[in-house]
């Protein structure tokens, strides 16, 4: 059985680590993995990643303390709850301060499982302890006669977990692809679910291809079947273009196909997460760009209470739905574990900040199809005899962005070129002028201008975007969006005291006036790019060099050139 157990005690607290310590143990009746995680708030991702693949927790609360219920003893109890774990006890530690007094067990225990009842954990056993002296732990107290329930050890040995019984169909997920001289080529990974053997038909997700079972091995032996939980290779009657992320299923019963998703998410980071920011998400064997594109609302663990929010904060959970830059083969967590959870990563310092599950995909993932033009972006390029690109102009404000975009313009219009200026200060009239300068609100209105300059370029026009775009992440997205051989990051530098000098909008004494927030160098972060295509030291340059420069840069770079 898989147990897993939070908690604080006294005698733990200096042995605490960030890592989640697995411990083995076996008694006569039944052999255990332990995933002891600390109870400390910063620590809630090891509890969730334990919780995650446990059948038990043991929830440990210090019987000293009064009877009210922890906020972070909430929190971990709704996480278990959404994980799927139906059997929790609470372990009702240090009953030696208290004077083993019954009262205090009943008083914890019923506000306990009221709570517990809420979020549909109906299984729970409240056990009084003394880690300290061991009472209740393997052996029966003495001093709490009272007492006449099971002790901890006696209750993991005797209580029926039981398997998930949802989703029982073949499931599973290629990590490997296996092609040895000998002409053998095998798919290799760990069956989520259901079992496979030898003629079985399977169909390949997302492909939508079929094929049967020719060969089957567990480890490098030959097998007739295999069935949940081993890892296999799969030797298919006939060639199947698949590899790492495909997922093989029941060809009688496939799981579906989708790339956006309602889900609930747990945020892990100090950094807020921000609607609208790429990420990678890893689910089963896929790694794959996602966004949050909307934040539906945040749970309060306390109260169980809905509410309102832009962002997310260190430890948080909510609700959301999510887009992802493709479709990817699921189930809902409440189905599969293996299929229907997901961790969140930050793309440029490569941390775990949030893991989710997914409740169902959404309808609209479904009813919206790519529609094919005519006309293609070669054909509009050919068209105006030039070579689309986007010029992404970033630095502070005052460096010289959009003094340089406009020149620019000028004289590649003077060249019969089609181009056109996106000036950050312009789109906030009209796209943009629900934003605000919050952080989550630029990240916004960086997506709405890549998306945009993306489009234009497509239409075959030279684009060139003039905006601060503070955030390296957000960059790197708009990079991703145009296509990365379309996109030219200019990074128009000047140090901030120049800026300052020059304010040509007065921002700058506005900001240090605190007459405006959340402006970028003074009571906002810039994040200079670390590898730009092109580097404009503004505090060096006349515009006419600048321009010369990046003209330089563009012809060299082939840009510039007839399309023909």
């Amino acid at each position: 059985m898989r147990c897993w157990s939070t908690g604080l005690s006294a005698e733990r607290e200096q042995a605490i680590t960030i890592d989640v310590a697995y411990r083995f143990f076996t008694t006569d009746r039944r052999k255990f993995i332990v995933a002891d995680t600390p109870g400390h708030e910063q620590y809630t991702r090891n509890m969730a990643t334990a919780a995650s693949a446990a059948d038990l927790a043991v929830i440990l609360v210090d019987g000293s303390r009064g009877d009210e219920l922890l906020v972070q003893t909430k929190r971990h109890t709704y996480i278990v709850a959404m994980l799927g774990v139906r059997h929790v006890v609470l372990a009702v530690n240090k009953m030696d301060l208290v004077n083993y007094e019954q009262s205090v067990l009943r008083s914890l225990a019923d506000k306990y499982i009221a709570f517990a009842q809420t979020l549909g954990v109906s299984q729970v056993e409240c056990i009084p302890v003394s880690a300290l002296r061991g009472d209740n732990v393997v052996t029966k107290s003495v001093a709490m006669p009272w007492y006449r329930g099971p002790t901890l050890l006696s209750h993991l040995e005797s209580v029926e977990v039981g398997a998930v019984a949802h989703d029982q169909s073949f499931r599973m997920p290629v990590q490997y692809v296996n092609r040895p001289n000998a002409g053998f080529r095998g798919f290799c990974g760990t069956i989520a679910s259901g079992s496979l053997a030898r003629e079985d038909r399977i169909k390949i997700l997302p492909s939508g291809l079929e094929a049967r079972v020719a060969r089957l091995f567990v480890g490098d032996q030959e097998h007739a079947a295999a069935t949940s939980g081993q890892a296999i290779t799969v030797v298919l009657d006939r060639d199947i273009d698949a590899g790492r992320g495909a997922v093989f299923c029941d060809s009688g019963n496939p799981i579906a196909v989708a790339d956006q998703f309602a889900v609930h998410l747990v945020w892990m980071s100090t950094d807020e997460m921000v609607p609208g920011r790429l990420y990678l998400l890893k689910a089963a064997t896929n790694t794959i760009s996602v966004s949050i594109t909307s934040l539906k609302y945040k749970t309060n663990v306390n109260t169980l209470e809905h509410l309102a929010a832009k962002t997310l904060h260190l430890n948080e959970i909510a609700v959301c739905n999510i887009s992802l830059d493709r479709p990817i083969p699921f189930t809902p967590y409440a189905e599969n574990r293996t299929l229907g959870s997901f961790i969140l990563i930050d793309r440029v310092t490569h941390e775990t900040v949030g893991m989710g599950l997914i409740d169902f995909a959404l309808h609209r993932a479904n009813n919206i199809q790519w529609q094919p033009l005519a006309i293609d972006r070669d054909v509009r390029a050919l068209q105006k005899r030039q070579r689309p690109c986007v010029v992404w102009f970033t630095g502070l404000s005052g460096s010289g962005k959009s003094t340089i975009a406009t020149s620019l313009e000028k004289l590649l219009f003077q060249r019969g070129m089609h181009t056109y200026v996106l000036d950050g200060d312009n789109v906030r009239h009209g796209l943009s002028r629900d934003l605000g300068f919050t952080e989550a609100d630029r990240v916004e209105n960086i997506r709405r201008m890549a998306e945009v300059a993306s489009l234009m370029a497509d239409a075959g026009l030279i684009v060139l975007v003039s905006l601060i775009s503070p955030f390296r992440r957000e960059r790197a997205m708009a990079r991703e969006l145009v296509g990365g051989n379309d996109f030219i990051e200019v990074f128009v530098d000047a140090p901030l005291e120049i800026c300052e000098a020059r304010d040509p909008k007065g921002l700058y004494r506005k900001a240090w006036k605190r007459e405006i927030t959340n402006f970028t160098g003074i009571d906002s972060p810039y994040e200079p790019p670390e590898y730009p295509e092109v580097r404009l030291d503004t505090s060096k340059l006349t515009i006419e060099r600048a321009v010369a420069d990046l003209v330089d840069y563009l012809e060299l770079g082939g840009k510039l050139k007839n399309a023909m």
